[in-house]
């Protein structure tokens, strides 16, 4: 059961992530989060850094769907100017928007990586469904009333698997 929590691979954030190094794993697909992952929670656009990392994707031939329990106007005025689709109030990590993020972008599990910044929705919801799960460390140091309360769950969570030695990274 702990194994569901543990991400294939973990970054400092999404820049860390090329789109040769995916492509050299046959990644043809991104779905990542949105709030904490890519923007701060509380930013409405996407800053000119990430907004080169999409095109970058893009350019490589990847396909990036934004996957997000937030509500839709939240997502689609991040998403709509970037020309990306998304799926909003996502109820991660329930099933139906992984899947559905699949069929949005016609590929398969195992061509698609999720990104996310949170344990408990984005790392738990890609790997019930057997995909390469990257977590990222929050863009923010604040969060939500929910997320919150996830983050003191998570970092229980992450002892375990630290003492468990299934990883090694620093918090």
């Amino acid at each position: 059961m702990l194994k569901l929590f543990l991400p294939s691979e973990y970054v400092k954030n999404v820049y860390e992530i090329s789109p040769y190094s995916l492509k050299e794993r046959g990644i043809k697909g991104i779905i990542t989060d949105l709030d904490n992952t890519l923007i701060e929670w509380d930013r409405p656009n996407a800053t000119p850094e990430l907004e080169r990392w999409l095109e970058s994707m893009k350019e490589n031939g990847i396909k990036v769907t934004v996957v997000s329990n937030n509500n839709e106007q939240r997502v689609k005025d991040f998403a709509d100017p970037l020309l990306i689709p998304f799926i909003h109030s996502a109820r991660k990590p329930m099933n139906r928007a992984f899947k559905q993020a699949l069929a949005t972008m016609e590929l398969q599990a195992p061509d698609v990586v999720v990104i996310g910044d949170q344990l408990l929705t984005d790392v738990l919801g890609g790997n019930r469904l057997g995909l390469y799960t990257i977590l990222v460390v929050p863009v923010a140091q604040t969060d939500g009333f929910v997320t919150r309360f996830n983050r003191k769950v998570e970092r229980q969570i992450m002892r375990n698997l630290r003492q468990k030695g299934l990883i090694q990274w620093e918090e």
